[in-house]
């Protein structure tokens, strides 16, 4: 049986961090995301922020629209200390 791969965390705390810095609801999120094509929920929003669904690459990248940032930015506090090199 294969290892299932887990959503970091820190990915969802960090869009959160950021939707609150900009002072938006997920509401508000979520509509700007839906103006974009985007076929996401309130609920499925909700979702990724606490860590509970993995985030389609289609989603963060209008995230990167809605927050003005680069992509780089919601890595930052991403903690990979407990990765053993492979060489």
């Amino acid at each position: 049986m294969g290892q299932k791969l887990k959503q970091d965390i820190q990915i969802g705390s960090m869009i959160r961090k950021l939707r609150i810095e900009r002072h938006m609801t997920q509401e508000q999120v979520v509509t700007k995301l839906q103006l974009e094509n985007l076929d996401i929920t309130r609920s499925i929003y909700s979702q990724i922020e606490g860590g509970r669904y993995s985030i389609r690459i289609s989603i963060l990248a209008g995230l990167v629209k809605v927050f003005r940032v680069d992509y780089n930015t919601f890595f930052q506090e991403v903690d990979i200390s407990h990765l053993k090199s492979k060489e």
